[in-house]
């Protein structure tokens, strides 16, 4: 039944398939001859089948193992640089219908309190956004088609672009929302949304349903079938991501490869993002409940292995995970992360307080974004809060095409440098700032078409000058 370019769910996510799959890495984990034939197709730097990949997750040869995780680092330089794209979650609302068992959000937890944020509560939590620095979000509610309609998201979405706060403003917006319709996904991309994203949870349908009892959530193949809805109705970035802990992270990770194909092979164009969280402690769930968690070792080769998979994807990573765990897989292949979080409604322009908490999960790394920004520039990372692609048309196979040609890093180090002196000029900490400087200043030399590097030194002194919002 297995078909990439099937419309059916069970068709391109065939569970026959993935225990071939499984089987087939289980049979080679130990062959260093298929190994090494993997590992030099995947230096080409095209990808790799969720087959080929999986024998890499299972390989069980520690110099094997080794390489792949040199090769992620360095598929990651050649495709990222130092870039690291900063964004923050913003839920508006956490009713839901649906009975999920390792979300707190279920219908049935009576103790949570319930929230719905106004728009002109909408409005101080952006600028409270704005105040930290931040310029991308990633919109979250509940699935209630009472309470938080696609209108109130719509409704809201206009709100936070049209809000202009000193020298803030919030420049992408993406979506995480519960499946919809074509028509809906439609109005979505009006509004002028980012990313499309939607957390798969699971590819296994059997505990897919069994973890989705109730709600319209239950049904695996209107969830998993969301993001083909989407791009009918014009979104051309879409993300994925699975809830490793869930169910066997190797099946997980099949099924996630497959559903990227399956993009590939009907849109022409694979996800733009895939995110990576694991079930951790929430309201009324406890992570120990679920026995199919993995250490930190699986989840950074997991994290590897995606990156050597699907070079041209962006990697997502989340406050679910610790400074230190975030530290690790920066390398491997993650090129978002979130900073200064909350998880909860609103939370942002006033702490909750604990006892009212309407968190989804308990948040790991309680940094703040400057703090965040400091320590990914003492690394020698590049945190971006750059929008340029979404805001000239670069998305979908546009922003692949020139991702796979190279000719992406002629826009994204230039854009990454002058949003990072503007967060530098508005918002740093005199200590952050001293940092950022010094880096800026040996970045600019990674700029090797001459005349970019000249505009760039020059905007990044009219940037001093007050201006902003300059871009490739």
């Amino acid at each position: 039944m297995y078909n990439p370019k099937s419309r059916k769910a069970e068709e391109f996510i065939d569970h026959q398939e993935i225990l071939d799959t499984l089987a087939y890495a289980d049979a080679h984990k130990t062959d260093a001859a298929v190994i090494d034939a993997i590992l030099e197709k995947a230096k080409l730097r095209k990808g790799l089948s969720h087959r080929e990949a999986s024998v890499l997750l299972a390989c069980e040869l520690e110099d094997r193992n080794q390489q792949i995780y040199e090769l992620a680092k360095q598929i990651k330089k050649d495709f990222y640089g130092d870039r690291i794209v900063m964004f923050a979650p913003l839920y508006l609302s956490n009713y839901c219908v649906n009975g999920c068992l390792y979300c707190p959000y279920h219908a049935k937890n009576k103790h949570i309190p319930r929230k719905k944020l106004t728009q002109d509560e909408i409005r101080a939590e952006v600028i409270a956004l704005q105040d930290m620095g931040h310029k991308r979000l990633a919109l979250e509610t509940g699935e209630d088609p009472v309470n938080n309609p696609i209108e109130y998201v719509l409704e809201s979405i206009k709100t936070i672009y049209s809000i202009q706060h000193k020298n803030g403003a919030i420049r992408r917006v993406n979506v995480n929302i519960a499946a919809t319709t074509v028509e809906n996904y439609r109005k979505l991309k009006e509004a002028g949304i980012g990313t499309y994203i939607l957390f798969q949870e699971t590819y296994h349908k059997e505990s897919y349903e069994h973890l989705h009892p109730t709600g319209p959530k239950s049904n695996y193949a209107y969830h998993t079938e969301a993001h083909d809805r989407a791009m009918e109705g014009g979104i051309d970035d879409v993300g994925l991501g699975v809830l490793f802990g869930l169910e066997l992270y190797r099946y997980e990770f099949a099924g996630l490869l497959m559903h990227a194909e399956h993009l590939e092979a009907v849109f022409g164009v694979g996800p733009h993002t895939i995110s990576v969280p694991r079930v951790c402690p929430a309201d009324d769930i406890d992570p120990d409940a679920f026995d199919n968690g993995i250490s930190d070792d699986i989840f950074a080769k997991i994290v590897a292995c995606i990156r050597v998979a699907v070079p041209y994807t962006g990697m997502i990573i989340s406050t679910r995970e610790s400074p230190k765990v975030r530290e690790r897989v920066l390398g491997l292949g993650v090129s978002q992360i979130s900073g200064g979080s909350r998880t909860s409604v609103g939370g942002y322009a006033e702490e909750e307080p604990e006892e009212e908490s309407s968190a989804q999960f308990d948040v790991s790394d309680r940094r703040t974004l400057d703090q965040v920004v400091r320590w990914l520039m003492e690394m020698g990372y590049v945190p971006s809060f750059c929008t340029a692609c979404y805001r000239e048309g670069r998305t979908g196979d546009r922003f692949m095409s020139l991702c796979k040609a190279g000719q992406i890093h002629n826009c994204c180090l230039p854009n990454a440098l002058m949003t990072l002196k503007e967060y530098m000029m508005d918002y740093a900490a005199p200590a952050t700032r001293e940092v950022g400087e010094k880096l800026i200043s040996a970045q600019l030399d990674y700029i090797t078409n001459p005349k970019v590097k000249e505009i760039v030194t020059e905007r990044l002194a009219w940037i001093e000058q007050g201006q902003r919002d300059f871009r490739f």
